[in-house]
């Protein structure tokens, strides 16, 4: 996700304030002080334009700091505080995860279990795949797909279902072969959670509800933003739209839940956290999920390449994703974390089981290095790594990353800017297109320009302008997106429009705009 550092104005600098912590008693002793921490949120929420931050550290089966920073909506007296309610996008995989562990050691299922003796409409395009696709493959990023694909049919928010995302699924081209790589996927966690009412006969949200999120005592936490009773104490999600930073409304994503829709606090999460370090025991003593299945969750099933940037940073020598978190070595430790990110807010958790430590930061506005630099600054005092400046780390990596992306994004503009007229009359590209996963998008003529609209969204729809030939760059209207698109034309034989095709113009936009694999036909092809 895109963050861009500019100078605040003096009404949201005053906003960082931080708000009143909370303990039990009096402050314990830290490794890093709580004017440190307060100094560092400060400094990463003026740098990377975040409005509101929130931070928890659990250690030793304790709530040891939890405190909340900033405002929960710009332009807004109403401060954040640890119970502040987040959406925690991708954080909530593990939810959907444990949910499936506690069917396990019900006998329920089996990890390894076909998907198809539970969901028999399942299907991926090669059969065989479809044939061996289990329990655990769906958890574990490495069904061959590409990186969020077909995640259009749920982000920008649609009026998709669960079943027709399932059926959509057996139209999307892998890249790689089956279990042979990693990349991040959404859908197949949404088929995941679907596993539970085929054996439970209830739904996601009311098994996770019931059976972890209640017995944890986590309210007002709930499974999805529209399950919340009482949004007196929500965070709001921000975008920076050119520069200038913007309160949006929360996007209803409830299609994929057992992906990404859970709410919560730090207060609640910190009893998530206490049970996940205690080996799957609650606060109360009773075992949520047995200590084997937290084990199997901790388990490397996808390796991930270690990249140069974690060997310098983090000295890290493996990498890779278990069941609904992410692990690898961090400067000796075994460190289980993961992120979450929907539009206009992202989060973070990270646990080092060995130390008893978990530590959270949530953010409600799209910047991931605000929430990272923090995180870290906070795990290398426990981990007693040399004192590095994590604030000015992640501006000096954000301003490259922003710079590599505007230059790409400037080219495109200035070919944009001198582009003549296109191939064809612009008649000749109206019509309907379809597309066999995604649906339906028109284009139409309208006061000589054409709107490109693509079906069951309100968000995706904008004016195509010339680029070059038979492609065009399509505006969203909505510009708290940052995806706008090129738009291929391809004519047949017959020198008729036949099919279109689109890519992100900046390689910032996020994943979730997988436009690459959509591959529209046209309908009426009569022009």
């Amino acid at each position: 996700m895109r963050s861009i550092v500019r100078r605040l104005p003096i009404v949201l600098v005053l906003a960082y304030l931080p708000s009143m912590g909370s303990w039990a008693a009096s402050p314990p002793a830290l490794p890093i002080s709580p004017a440190t921490i307060d100094a560092t949120v400060a400094r990463a929420m003026k740098a990377f334009q975040v409005p509101g931050m929130a931070v928890g550290i659990v250690k030793d089966g304790k709530l040891v700091y939890a405190k909340g920073y900033g405002v929960r909506e710009l332009g807004k007296a109403a401060q954040v505080d640890a119970d502040t309610l987040f959406q925690i996008g991708s954080n909530t995989k593990a939810f959907t995860t444990a949910a499936l562990a506690i069917l396990v050691d019900a006998g329920k299922i089996h990890w390894d279990d076909k998907v198809i003796d539970y969901l028999p409409q399942f299907r991926m395009q090669d059969p065989y795949v479809t044939r061996e696709f289990t329990i655990r493959d769906l958890l574990t990023h490495r069904s061959g797909l590409g990186m969020g694909a077909g995640d259009l049919m749920f982000f920008p928010a649609t009026d998709f279902s669960r079943d027709e995302i399932i059926h959509g699924l057996r139209y999307l081209k892998p890249v790689s072969g089956f279990r042979s790589k990693f990349d991040y996927d959404n859908l197949l966690y949404m088929v995941a959670g679907q596993i539970i009412p085929a054996v439970t006969g209830k739904s996601w949200e009311d098994f996770v509800t019931e059976r972890i999120l209640d017995p944890l005592q986590m309210q007002p936490c709930a499974a999805s933003y529209t399950r919340i009773a009482d949004r007196s104490d929500v965070a709001s999600p921000h975008v920076v739209i050119k520069g200038e930073l913007k309160a949006i409304p929360v996007l209803n994503m409830d299609a994929v839940g057992p992906a990404g829709t859970i709410n919560c606090s730090i207060n609640g999460m910190a009893k998530w956290l206490e049970t996940q370090l205690a080996a799957g025991k609650m606060p109360t003593g009773q075992q949520l999920f047995t200590a084997e299945r937290s084990e199997e969750m901790w388990s490397m099933n996808t390796i991930i390449p270690v990249s140069p940037l974690f060997t310098t940073m983090y000295r890290t020598h493996f990498n890779g994703y278990a069941l609904g978190w992410g692990v690898q070595d961090v400067l000796g430790y075994k460190k289980v974390a993961h992120t979450g990110g929907v539009l206009g807010s992202v989060t973070w958790v990270a646990m080092i089981p060995e130390l008893q430590l978990g530590v959270l930061v949530f953010t409600n506005q799209e910047s991931g290095m605000a929430m990272e630099a923090v995180g870290d600054q906070i795990l290398d005092a426990y981990l007693k790594a040399p004192r590095r400046d994590w604030v000015a780390i992640g501006t000096s990596y954000g301003a490259k990353r922003d710079a590599a992306a505007k230059t790409i994004e400037d080219a495109a503009a200035k070919i944009e800017g001198s582009s003549g007229s296109p191939s064809l009359e612009l008649a000749a590209y109206a019509g309907t297109y379809r597309d066999p996963w995604r649906g339906e998008a028109t284009v139409r003529l309208e006061n000589d320009k054409l709107i490109l609209k693509i079906s069951r969204t309100d968000s995706l729809e904008g004016p195509l302008t010339p680029y070059s030939g038979n492609i065009f760059i399509v505006h969203w209207n909505d510009r708290t997106l940052n995806a706008d698109a090129f738009v291929r034309f391809d004519q047949g034989y017959d020198t008729k429009v036949a099919e279109m095709t689109m890519r992100a113009v900046s390689p910032a936009t996020d994943f979730s705009f997988d436009f690459q694999d959509l591959h529209f036909s046209k309908a009426d092809n009569s022009q």
